[in-house]
């Protein structure tokens, strides 16, 4: 498909999009960032007639905190997370995620709320935001409703989300005290590559060093982006050692449901699990107990 073929929207604002959608659906497409929607156009792998852009609504961008919680906008883009003293200083392991994300022009353009939206099952954002436990907020003129990020995914490029509905923001809680996340991904080349295989994980710990919390998302390894419910589950109330951790990769690289393609056959990314696993609740648990990784 010819670019030319496409009637171009230019949304002022939340309402005139949703219009816009509810008029057009299912043959138009939300943009944000476009790194992702304009190659898609470009190479076929879907086709539309009605391209809306919400480039022009300021009240999508940035950070802010209430009640609790950082709210970031779904057109943040990567680097102005990367940026951001609050991300480097409360939640390292967005920085995890933003610091080999493509090259630097695309994560100038690119937004937080595309990187989601577009439901990639190789997304470096859905699994960090998942094990902190973020929610989506959707908005249409009938209002708007939270959706735990972890329920928003049903497929490759698939979502909850509605066609009138626009992705306005991701609400991330405040991690509580002995907290720590981290996001550790495997790519075949840095920067431009997707990820082979990732694993983004969490530990909430007591006074004593017991995990009292875990939580332990697979990238790229499914049709979604998964909550390994078992992985965490077998670590509560055990000590942060390696035995622990373990005994998580396995349960991890069990729920994994990976294919072989040109990047990788699905032994070598379900053998990446494992490690990844390992690796992301290790570093969790220094960032818990106050270490630097």
């Amino acid at each position: 498909m010819l670019l030319t073929d496409i009637e171009f929207h230019e949304a002022n604002t939340l309402k005139e999009a949703s219009e816009w959608m509810g008029q057009y659906a299912p043959d138009a497409r939300l943009m944000a960032g476009g790194t992702d929607v304009l190659v898609d156009l470009k190479t076929g792998r879907y086709s539309t007639s009605h391209v809306v852009s919400l480039n022009r609504i300021a009240a999508l961008r940035g950070l802010t905190t209430t009640n609790g919680s950082l709210r970031i906008g779904a057109l943040t883009t990567p680097n102005q997370l990367w940026a951001s003293t609050v991300i480097w200083e409360r939640f390292p392991a967005i920085v995890d995620a933003v610091r080999d994300m493509a090259v630097p022009q695309i994560r100038n353009m690119a937004t937080v709320g595309g990187n989601i939206a577009g439901a990639v099952p190789s997304g470096d954002m859905p699994p960090i935001l998942i094990v902190l436990n973020a929610s989506v907020i959707l908005w249409s003129r009938s209002g708007e409703r939270e959706v735990p990020l972890q329920d928003f995914f049903v497929g490759p490029r698939q979502t909850v989300r509605r066609d009138d509905e626009i992705l306005t923001e991701i609400r991330v809680p405040y991690p509580p005290p002995r907290f720590g996340a981290a996001y550790t991904p495997f790519a075949l080349r840095e920067a431009n590559g997707c990820a082979v295989a990732a694993v983004a994980a969490s530990l909430q710990l007591d006074e004593k060093g017991i995990i009292r919390n875990a939580r332990v998302c697979v990238g790229a390894v499914a049709p979604v982006p998964k909550l390994a419910q078992k992985a965490g589950a077998v670590l509560v109330g055990k000590a942060a050692d390696k035995a622990a951790f373990r005994e998580s990769a396995e349960a991890a690289q069990e729920i994994s449901q990976p294919i072989s393609d040109i990047r990788s056959s699905a032994d070598y990314r379900r053998e990446l699990i494992g490690i990844l696993t390992r690796r992301a609740l290790d570093t969790a648990r220094q960032r818990a107990i106050g270490e630097r990784p």
